[in-house]
């Protein structure tokens, strides 16, 4: 049988919906300038702040290498590849053009220095070094680009190849590319490679190869700490960045810059516009809630006291009001109960309107009761 609790959090400041709904009412239609495409949006809920011509169909040059990334750490997280495995370059890998570290074919180096030349220097034969060890070939690793991107539902991309190099048929859009930045920064692995300025790759013989990051932004904007740019002279200059300040992180896309500084400067425009408009409010802190507890049957304590899976914000304009409530369902669970089990649930609701729900966690455990347990439970309510 659960227990539900009915909680009010109290006034906020809130957006028109919570979730992938736009903040028409601080949008500034010319924000920026000088560009094809872009959009901002609150990384934790994907909320839009702002967008122009953000689902518009264009090729957007080495951003295809988030999307690579992606797949790269998807497979170190699964267990199926290990960040110091060898990893041998292929004759087609080392001969790839554009940006490169200039790999050696038949060369070895392991898959973290791969992954950290993608990151920095946008490599081009590292990305198809990777595509060859996850995949087998270019061509069944695009085929998992594709499958990945259906899976964070942008309907608006195509890949042909996993580097971003022109080809016919690729294509993608602002707002996919959010999403898939939004994706790549959920592993955490990726934050050691994308705050690295300058760096190099080392080859057999001895050989070096000097890496700077093309994310100028991470050495000139505060909080600005991922991203990654793109130039082809079909697609202009791009760049997908994301900026942290408190508890709150922003990400940001520009596609098709009419040059290097107006991509920079674009996004720059959108980070300080969402950082002194908007904010992220804590609803629920990861820490024991003080009025709750969940009740135990056949345990040697009654109840145990529980914690949120993770903490709550609700993204928001800073100067609107809403009304924010948390509800609590807590389940009568069986002892034995460990620490981390699953005991109810927590939905928050902002404007009676369901914004976020997570699963409430047991904080202790809890173990069975035993014969003489309970022998001394019926001697308490013995009275002489």
């Amino acid at each position: 049988m659960k227990k539900v609790v009915l909680l009010f959090f109290a006034v906020l400041t809130a957006f028109a919906a919570f979730g992938f709904a736009p903040a028409a009412a601080k949008t500034e239609p010319e924000l920026v300038s000088s560009c094809k495409s872009a959009y901002l949006c609150d990384w934790r809920s994907g909320t839009a702040v702002y967008g122009k011509e953000e689902l518009k169909h264009l090729p957007i040059a080495s951003m295809c290498k988030i999307m690579t990334l992606v797949l790269c750490f998807d497979e170190i997280e699964n267990g199926r590849l290990a960040a110091d495995e060898a990893i041998t370059v292929s004759e087609k890998a080392s001969g790839m053009g554009g940006s490169q570290v200039f790999l050696e074919t038949g060369g070895v180096y392991p898959a973290k220095e791969l992954i950290k030349s993608i990151c920095i220097a946008s490599a081009n034969d590292s990305c198809v070094a990777m595509a060859e060890r996850i995949a087998g070939s270019e061509t069944l690793f695009v085929k998992k680009m594709n499958e990945r991107a259906k899976s964070l539902q942008m309907n608006n991309t195509e890949f042909v190849n996993c580097t971003g190099l022109p080809e016919a048929g690729q294509y993608s859009c602002a707002k996919d590319v959010a999403a898939m930045l939004a994706e790549l920064l959920r592993h955490e692995e990726y934050f050691r490679y994308s705050k690295i300025w300058m760096d190099e790759i080392q080859h057999k013989g001895g050989r070096i190869t000097e890496m700077a990051n093309t994310n100028k932004l991470i050495r000139n904007y505060q909080g600005c700490d991922a991203g990654k740019t793109g130039y082809t002279s079909e697609a202009g200059f791009c760049l997908a960045a994301s900026a942290e300040r408190g508890n709150m992180r922003v990400v940001s896309v520009v596609i098709g810059a009419a040059d290097s500084k107006t991509r920079f400067d674009n996004v720059k425009t959108m980070f300080d516009y969402a950082f002194a408009n908007y904010t992220n409010r804590a609803v629920l802190e990861e820490r024991v809630l003080d009025s709750a507890f969940c009740s135990v049957r056949g345990g040697k304590q009654k109840e145990v006291s529980v914690i949120p899976e993770r903490a709550s914000y609700i993204f928001c304009c800073k100067d609107d009001t809403d009304e924010i409530f948390y509800e609590l369902s807590l389940d009568e669970v069986k002892a034995p109960v460990r620490r981390g089990d699953a005991v109810g649930t927590v939905t928050v609701y902002k404007n009676n309107v369901e914004a976020d729900h997570l699963k409430l966690l047991a904080n202790e455990d809890v173990e069975k009761s035993c014969y003489w347990d309970s022998l001394r439970d019926a001697a308490r309510g013995w009275s002489l």
